[in-house]
C-alpha cells in the first residue's frame, strides 16, 4: 500500500502506524497539511475504523490544531454511511490496554533460510486481537509485514485456508518463540546496517512490549553417528525440495562435472567415481564456509522442531543430529550425507543455469541484500504472508 506514496508521506505513514500499535503518538505540528492527507489516506485504507481511536485522539492534540482539516476528512471516510462524521469528545483520551502475545504459528524455512510467522497480539490501541504476519530471513531479516484487525472468525477460517493451501507445513508455536525469531531478524538488520520494511514500524511496539522468551534450545554436545549417516534421507522429504548448495557458489565445479561427463576421453570408471567425488568435495567446501555452517546448522534444528510439531520424531532426530554434525567446525563436512548429497543437488543445478536451461536468478539461495528502505526477498520466500484484506 505504501508503494505509491511520497517518501515524506511514507516516513508520515509509518509514524501513525507505530502509534495505532501502542507507540508515543506522533507530534503533527508544522507538518505539511497536503502530506497529511496522502498519509492519512493510506491509514484508513489500510485500517479502516480500527485507525478511528487513534484519528479522534490527534483532533484533540492542541499541537494539531493547525492539521485538523485533514484529520476530520479522515474520520468522516471513516463514516458508517449516516452522513455524519465518527462522534468526537472534545479532549478524548485514547486508552491503551497492555499488549500480549496469544498465540503464534511458523512456517517451515524454504532452500534461501526464509520463513513466514504470524502472531496474534491482544490489546494495545484499540484493543481487540491484531494479527501482524511477517517473512523473515536467517540472513536478510525482516523481508515482508503485514496484518491488521482481526476476528475469531476470520482468523480460524484464515488458518484452516493456510494449512490447506501453503507448500511448506506451518505448525502452531508459543508466541515467545516467534518473538525469539524476530529478534534474531532484528539483529540481522543491526549487523547488516540496514532497516526493516517500512511496514514493520506500526509492529516494532507490540514486539517490544513482550519480554524475552525462548530460542530454539541447544544442540546436544555430540550428534548420533547413526542418525548422521541417514541424514541425506532429508532431502527427500517434500519440504526440502528446494534445499541443496547455492549454484552461484558452485558454478565452477559444476562445469568441471559437466566436462569430465561430456569428455570423449576413455576413462576407468574409477577413475570417474574419484574425479566426481573430489569436485562434490570441492561444491562442499565452497558451498559450506565457517561463516554459512552456523546458519545451515540453525535452519537444519529450526526444521527438526517442525518435524516434531508435525509427528515425524523420526525425521526431527536425524535433523537434530545433522545440525550438531554441520556445527561442529572441526568436522569434514565432505563425510556428513546432508551435505554431500546437498553439493550434488546443487551442482546439477548450476549445471542447468551453465546449460542456459534456467536462470541464475531463479535458483539462487542467497536472498537479495536489504538495502536502506528495508526492501528484500530471496529467490522463493513462503508466499502469502498475511490473509488477504489485512495487507
Amino acid at each position: 500500500m505504501t508503494e505509491a506514496l511520497s517518501p515524506a508521506a511514507a516516513t508520515c505513514l509509518a509514524a501513525l502506524e507505530a502509534a495505532l500499535g501502542g507507540g508515543p503518538r506522533p507530534d503533527l505540528a508544522g507538518l505539511d497539511e497536503a502530506l497529511l492527507d496522502e498519509a492519512l489516506r493510506a491509514l484508513t485504507r489500510i485500517h479502516g475504523r480500527a485507525a478511528a481511536p487513534l484519528l479522534r485522539a490527534l483532533a484533540g492534540d492542541a499541537r494539531a490544531r493547525d492539521l485538523r482539516r485533514p484529520i476530520r476528512r479522515a474520520l468522516y471516510r471513516l463514516d458508517d454511511g449516516s452522513g455524519s462524521p465518527a462522534p468526537e469528545a472534545g479532549r478524548p483520551v485514547v486508552t491503551r490496554d497492555p499488549v500480549r502475545a496469544v498465540r503464534a504459528w511458523v512456517s517451515g524455512i524454504d532452500g534461501a533460510g526464509s520463513r513466514a510467522v504470524w502472531i496474534v497480539f491482544e490489546g494495545g490501541l484499540g484493543g481487540g486481537q491484531s494479527l501482524c504476519s511477517l517473512i523473515i530471513n536467517d540472513e536478510a531479516g525482516i523481508l515482508e509485514a503485514a496484518g491488521g484487525a482481526i476476528t475469531r472468525k476470520r482468523l480460524d477460517a484464515e488458518l484452516a485456508k493456510l494449512y490447506r493451501d501453503q507448500k511448506l507445513p506451518w505448525v502452531e508455536t508459543s508466541a515467545a518463540r516467534v518473538c525469539a525469531l524476530v529478534r534474531e531478524a532484528l539483529a540481522s538488520h543491526q549487523r547488516a546496517r540496514t532497516d526493516p520494511p517500512v511496514a514493520y514500524a506500526r509492529w516494532a511496539p507490540f514486539f517490544a512490549a513482550i519480554p524475552p522468551g525462548e530460542d530454539g534450545g541447544p544442540l546436544a554436545a555430540a550428534p548420533d553417528p547413526l542418525l548422521v549417516e541417514r541424514s541425506a534421507e532429508l532431502l527427500d522429504l517434500p519440504e526440502l525440495a528446494g534445499w541443496f548448495a547455492d549454484p552461484a557458489a558452485i558454478a565452477e565445479d559444476a562445469v568441471s562435472l559437466l566436462e569430465m561427463r561430456d569428455s570423449r576421453l576413455v576413462i576407468p570408471d574409477q577413475v570417474k567415481v574419484e574425479r566426481e567425488a573430489a569436485i562434490v568435495g570441492n561444491a562442499v567446501d565452497r558451498a559450506f564456509s565457517a561463516e554459512a555452517r552456523p546458519r545451515w546448522a540453525h535452519r537444519l534444528l529450526e526444521m527438526s522442531l517442525v518435524f516434531r510439531a508435525t509427528g515425524r520424531e523420526e525425521a526431527a532426530q536425524i535433523a537434530a543430529a545433522t545440525a550438531v554434525a554441520v556445527r561442529d567446525p572441526e568436522r569434514a563436512l565432505s563425510g556428513v550425507p546432508w551435505a554431500a548429497a546437498m553439493a550434488r543437488r546443487g551442482l546439477e543445478v548450476a549445471g542447468d543455469v551453465a546449460l542456459g536451461r534456467v536462470r541464475l536468478g531463479d535458483v539462487r539461495r542467497s536472498p537479495v541484500a536489504a538495502g536502506p528502505s528495508g526492501t528484500a526477498g530471496p529467490s522463493d520466500p513462503p508466499r502469502s504472508p498475511a490473509p488477504p484484506g489485512l495487507l
